[in-house]
């Protein structure tokens, strides 16, 4: 088992303690994302829902206006500003909660940030043009994840030339690397392997086995299974019937060094995680 140093985040007025796992509560303000699209648009849907999940137990609150599903299309940008800025808004202001923001967009990343969102949450790791120059100036974390290509072909025929945990090892670094370069500094990254983006079944469960890999690169890792297909690919459920599914992988998903666990229901997740920390830890206090 891995143990990452005891460390903490700053996310903006909030510190964030790393020393052992967290939950992320997913809150999607988007038609079409793929478990939940269209549930939480109305703000009093979302601040309700946002407050539930604090409620279960969440440390932070993912709020996102643009769908990364497999073939989902791109947002424009006053679109997702006008879906995401309300909500960050009345989260900070009346729950007091640290927000982070799933978005690509620089436009969005400098809103957000002035409107106190505590973190940034890019699926697209910063490629997309002037994101690095704009969450640099931000000052907040910013987690990259790992995904070949866009959500509109990402799952079309994905091939690694090499075993998967390794290509996205060294993807993620030459990500970090570029982020130095432009002035973000390592302390304020995370790295998120991206199960579910632009790999196979197959490749999502190897991910997973072999996931410690990516605790070479000492950084805090996120890591969002909730749902995804991949659980209902392997126990052949539908996407209201993956809870099981995905409590079981992020226990293992602790238990191979992740400390954010992004996922919908909160409550269940909170309880396996400390249940599988609590064991973890025996571990490493008896060492």
């Amino acid at each position: 088992m891995y143990t990452r140093p005891a460390s903490t985040l700053q996310c903006g007025r909030h510190r964030l303690d790393l020393s052992f796992p967290h939950v992320m509560g997913v809150l999607n303000v988007t038609p079409d994302s793929f478990s939940d699209g269209g549930h939480h648009v109305a703000l009093d849907d979302a601040r309700q829902r946002a407050e539930k999940m604090l409620g279960e137990g969440a440390s932070i609150i993912d709020v996102g206006g643009e769908s990364t599903r497999p073939g989902a299309a791109a947002v424009p940008v006053q679109q997702e500003l006008d879906r995401v800025m309300p909500v960050v808004e009345a989260l900070v202001r009346d729950l007091d909660a640290l927000v982070s923001v799933d978005t690509s967009t620089p436009e969005v990343m400098h809103e957000v940030a002035n409107a106190g969102a505590g973190m940034l949450n890019d699926v697209r790791n910063l490629r997309r043009e002037g994101a690095m120059r704009a969450a640099a100036t931000t000052g907040l974390p910013v987690c990259l994840m790992h995904m070949l290509g866009e959500p509109g072909d990402m799952q079309k025929d994905p091939h690694y030339d090499r075993p998967v945990e390794e290509a996205v090892a060294e993807f993620l670094e030459a990500r970090v690397a570029a982020c130095e370069a432009a002035g973000l500094r390592r302390e304020r990254l995370l790295i998120d392997p991206g199960f579910g983006f632009a790999k196979t079944v197959e490749h999502n469960l190897r991910l997973l086995k072999y996931m410690e890999r990516l605790t070479a690169l000492e950084l805090p890792i996120l890591v969002g299974m909730s749902r995804k297909s991949m659980i209902g690919k392997v126990l052949e459920r539908p996407v209201e019937e993956r809870l099981a599914g995905g409590l079981v992988l992020s226990a293992m998903a602790v238990e191979r060094g992740a400390r954010i666990l992004r996922v919908h229901d909160v409550g269940p997740h909170v309880d396996a995680v400390n249940m599988a920390w609590a064991v973890l830890k025996e571990g490493c206090d008896n060492d």
